[in-house]
């Protein structure tokens, strides 16, 4: 099919359901953060879906892969040992006093710098600007000039890297 024909079908068959679509997610999945991000990533995945096989309905289709991507979001949301922060004033700290919760807090925050070192350096980049400066996925896109889908790989596989690391450490006797 033409791009041209593809462009056309996305435009008058996709995109006309933007609003609707942000509505669903903000209203069926509320911890989602950046729902402009998972409908990025819906149509990223639509379009890839139709260059494959044609799709009778878009709207359900696109509906479906949404949610999914949400899903999939909340569930990665809920493992994750990461919160983004912002603001340094927001950390808790461990007053003096609990010596052995500060000995253990710090071991656990060498542990995880520890991870993050271990990623190749453009994957910790984009997981660093992402899941520790709190960057949204097209800010991060936006200042390394690479795609939202890129960011969004990378950042997923930093993730789960760093949680295999983790998980390695703490088995090792």
């Amino acid at each position: 099919m033409p791009h041209a024909e593809k462009t056309r079908w996305f435009t008058e068959e996709v995109q006309p359901h933007d609003a609707k679509l942000k509505a669903y997610l903000r209203s069926t999945f509320p911890t989602v953060r950046d729902v402009d991000d998972v409908v990025q990533e819906s149509y990223l995945r639509v379009w890839r879906a139709r260059a494959i096989q044609p799709i009778r309905l878009a709207q359900a289709f696109l509906f479906t892969v949404a949610r999914r991507i949400a899903l999939d979001w909340v569930r990665r949301e809920q493992r994750a040992p990461f919160v983004a922060v912002k603001d340094s004033s927001q950390l808790l700290v461990l007053e003096s006093g609990a010596p052995d919760a500060s000995a253990e807090t710090e071991m656990e925050i060498q542990l995880l710098a520890e991870a993050v070192e271990s990623l190749p350096p453009r994957c910790r980049e984009i997981f660093v600007l992402c899941q520790v400066e709190g960057l949204t996925q097209a800010e991060v896109a936006r200042r390394l000039g690479i795609s939202e889908n890129t960011v969004a790989v990378q950042s997923a596989r930093g993730l789960l890297r760093c949680e295999e690391f983790v998980h390695r450490r703490l088995r090792q006797p």
